[in-house]
């Protein structure tokens, strides 16, 4: 059982236990405890930490809140489960700048990562996934989720360097090159213990979906792809996110909050972020530099091999042998990736093609009841569990 630590300016409460009891993955359950940290502790997951707590180069340690946290809310409907072995030395992981040896969040586990998930929905109805994009967080389905829970067992997780899932540094458990991707997905799934799923994927991790997909499509009923990456066009990263790849720069930048996530989910589309929910996106960056070392990590890795990924998807998308039934859903107000030859895609590939004139590359963040309502209404009802 995985465990996460709190801290806190009061005293300490007791030891508290979340178990999910109302939703159950199929075949496994997955629980979590929440414990205090105590004050001579060097390690752990700090979701509310003190100015002083933080990793190696982050710019903050955190910061308080009174009253009840967005962050918090949408941390105690989710759950851990362990999936991925972790590849490393067993080495104290340093940060990449001053060598410093950083905190326990940024540390790869001894085995096995943590994956944050959040689930809706019966486990005994058709499984649909929902995988955020980069740079996002599972919370970017929170509107998408409900309106899924009556008819789908619906679940979605961070993926690991965001949000609340594990973060090793880059040569200490994991590189996050997009091959680790796909065997971390596919780990992902085998752990849930679906037979059938149906999967949704949003922007720049499509091309890593689309590759698993095309090793296991007898285990998918649906593919459908938002705003993903499918000309040579969209193989090129927008400045606002390459930018966390560059050397010395890249480090820097990726340890700044406002910069890492509110500028980077804002400068895509329309999306205006309120307040609370950017305290959400923010919170893996304030509270540990580990979130913008795995970025930078992240966009070095998509620079270099997003290109052969998105002719790969292409070419599977497009084959004969293809059979998973795929829809794209695009919003048209997204100002990284071109529509520009998506219709044309679409047609020869013979995939639906949904457009939602008023989203931005964001899709589920911009109309995340209408896209609700268009991926019930894509999943066939008569779908295998």
């Amino acid at each position: 059982m995985a465990s996460i630590f709190l801290h806190s300016l009061a005293p300490s409460p007791p030891c508290l236990r979340f178990k999910s009891t109302d939703h159950i993955f199929p075949k496994r359950s997955v629980s979590f405890t929440c414990q205090s940290l105590n004050d001579d502790a060097d390690d752990g997951y700090l979701l509310d930490a003190p100015v002083s707590a933080g990793d190696g180069f982050s710019f903050s340690g955190g910061k308080y809140s009174d009253g009840p946290n967005p962050a918090d809310d949408w941390f105690k409907k989710g759950k851990y489960m362990n999936a991925h072995p972790v590849y490393g030395t067993g080495q104290k992981a340093k940060d990449p700048i001053f060598g410093l040896t950083m905190g326990g969040s940024s540390q790869a586990s001894t085995d096995v990562f943590r994956w944050f998930c959040v689930e809706s929905g019966n486990a005994d109805k058709p499984s649909v996934i929902l995988i955020h994009g980069f740079p996002s967080q599972a919370y970017s389905y929170r509107k998408v989720l409900p309106l899924l829970s009556n008819d789908y067992h619906t679940i979605t997780f961070d993926w690991l360097g965001f949000g609340y899932s594990d973060k090793p540094q880059p040569k200490y458990g994991f590189d996050y090159t997009l091959d680790e991707f796909v065997s971390a997905l596919e780990s992902v799934i085998d752990e849930l213990g679906v037979n059938k799923v149906s999967l949704v994927v949003q922007g720049y991790f499509a091309p890593i979906v689309v590759k698993y997909a095309s090793n296991h499509q007898e285990k998918l009923n649906d593919l459908i792809l938002l705003n993903p990456p499918l000309t040579a066009k969209h193989a090129n990263l927008p400045s606002t996110l390459s930018i966390f790849s560059n050397f010395l720069l890249g480090e820097i930048f990726s340890q700044d909050p406002l910069r890492a996530s509110d500028k980077a989910l804002t400068s895509c589309g329309p999306y205006k972020m309120k307040e609370d929910d950017a305290m959400v996106y923010r919170r893996p960056y304030l509270t540990s530099g580990a979130s913008g070392f795995a970025l930078n990590a992240i966009s070095r890795a998509m620079k270099k091999e997003l290109k052969k990924y998105v002719e790969e998807g292409r070419n599977i998308l497009m084959d004969d042998d293809w059979k998973v039934k795929t829809s794209i859903c695009w919003g048209q107000r997204d100002r990284w990736l071109d529509f520009e030859g998506v219709e044309d895609f679409c047609k020869a590939a013979k995939h639906r093609l949904v457009e939602l004139p008023m989203a931005g590359h964001h899709v589920q963040e911009d109309a995340g009841e209408e896209l609700g309502s268009i991926i019930a209404g894509l999943i066939s009802r008569k779908v295998r569990i």
